[in-house]
């Protein structure tokens, strides 16, 4: 597939429609570029933990990780750490 798209004057660019489709990019979706020897690729930035961008909102001091709280549950559940 062979598209072409045209960079504005404030760097931005049109991704066109079937190639989004192919990515299965949707709104909201992050984009990675990436670099080497050979040119630039992109791609779909994987989705993370859903919570994540909330870890701590409510943290007041020094807390535990989530990590730690997930060692924790564990323990609590009588699961091996």
């Amino acid at each position: 597939m062979h598209r072409e798209a045209r960079i504005t004057s404030k760097g931005q660019v049109t991704i066109p429609k079937d190639i989004r489709r192919a990515m299965r990019a949707e709104k909201g979706d992050v984009l990675v570029f990436e670099t080497d020897e050979w040119g630039v690729r992109l791609r779909l930035l994987p989705p993370g933990d859903v919570f994540e961008e909330y870890e701590g909102a409510w943290r007041e001091g020094e807390g535990k990780s989530v990590e730690e709280i997930n060692a924790w549950l564990r323990e609590l559940r009588g699961h091996d750490t």
